[in-house]
């Protein structure tokens, strides 16, 4: 399962494909944006991610009831959905700028769709692939809209139960989709590492025999590395400038130097993956000659006796390996030994 998002390579066989996200770390700046875009392409990120909506096709301009965000828990409490998602949302005049930004530096840019005029417009930019948020993993119309593109899809999996996901997978196929990725999320903000449950990951690629990866709300890169080990080929992280300028999603974004990190370590913990091997590799076999083996300790005359005060088993390695050393004790040397010479069978 491997496959090319734009000129990038995605798949067990290729280095984590890295997704910096945006959101609405730009704080209404384009010219914020765009040092945002400077700054992950700097890192390293394969891609700068978007999210296309307006507060009017998010919600409702409704500032009570549901429509309140009261949970004393939320980094958003106090603000109405429809004052959040104004506050957050990328003016859709600014995609092109920063999709063109982003190629002019070499990395991908695509966005997150929250409905079909989204999708519609990001189709008339060529984005070269497609995500799906989890607060939408369950909305089959857009998935099926989005499927129909023929793009890759990137689908974060939070809240949702495994028939859920099953509808939303059989529903991305059945529309026409050939390249899915589900990324094991968990829809807190932060997140912690303790509910990441990232074991999940290598169980949700057996069950749907798609690639997989994580979108990671935690701090740091930690979880994000592990999750490489356990097969991810995908990981999203937000990112912004400095957690410290503020902004919707800064609390638990990545600084540029974090990010850096991120793309770093999450390819050294892939190289790392290697194959099933044991004995020493090609280049270990030098220093088999360090591992401790027998060694006369002590100047011997032929005849005399080997015991533990004239045998030590040390470095390096040219001796008899020290497993034989009960079965030499007791034996007689054939010739005169001088100290730190290697014990052999011809010596005895």
């Amino acid at each position: 399962m491997h496959f090319q998002i734009g000129d990038r390579w995605v798949g067990r066989n290729h280095k984590p494909f890295v997704i910096a996200e945006m959101s609405g770390n730009h704080n209404q700046s384009l010219e914020r944006a765009l040092q945002i875009v400077e700054a992950a392409a700097k890192a390293g990120a394969d891609a700068l991610k978007l999210q296309t909506y307006t507060a009017d096709t998010m919600t409702l301009d409704i500032h009570e009831g549901d429509f309140f965000i009261e949970d004393p828990n939320s980094l958003w409490k106090g603000n109405s959905l429809y004052s959040l998602y104004q506050e957050a949302y990328t003016p859709w005049e600014w995609h092109k700028p920063i999709f063109d930004r982003a190629a002019e530096l070499g990395m991908l840019a695509f966005s997150t769709p929250f409905d079909e005029t989204a999708v519609d417009f990001l189709e008339s930019l060529n984005v070269p692939a497609y995500k799906i948020a989890s607060f939408e993993n369950t909305d089959i119309q857009l998935i099926r809209k989005v499927a129909a593109t023929g793009k890759p899809l990137i689908i974060s999996t939070g809240m949702a139960s495994i028939a859920e996901l099953d509808e939303t997978v059989r529903a991305a196929r059945n529309a026409g989709c050939e390249h899915l990725v589900l990324l094991k999320c968990t829809s807190t903000y932060p997140a912690t590492p303790v509910n990441t449950n990232i074991l999940t990951i290598p169980h949700l690629e057996e069950l749907f025999g798609c690639s997989v990866g994580i979108s990671d709300h935690t701090m740091g890169v930690g979880v994000s590395v592990a999750a490489v080990a356990l097969g991810a080929v995908v990981i999203e992280k937000h990112f912004t400038l400095r957690r410290a300028d503020g902004g919707v999603d800064s609390a638990f974004s990545l600084e540029p130097e974090e990010l850096e990190a991120l793309v770093t370590e999450s390819e050294r913990a892939w190289q790392a993956l290697g194959k099933i091997t044991y004995g020493a590799t090609e280049r270990e076999k030098p220093s088999l000659k360090h591992r401790r083996s027998l060694y006369i300790s002590k100047d011997l005359k032929q005849g005399d006796v080997l015991t533990r005060d004239n045998i030590k088993a040390i470095r390096p390695g040219m001796g008899l390996p020290t497993k034989y050393l009960d079965e030499l004790l007791g034996r007689k040397v054939s010739k005169d030994v001088a100290k730190g010479t290697p014990l052999t069978w011809e010596v005895i």
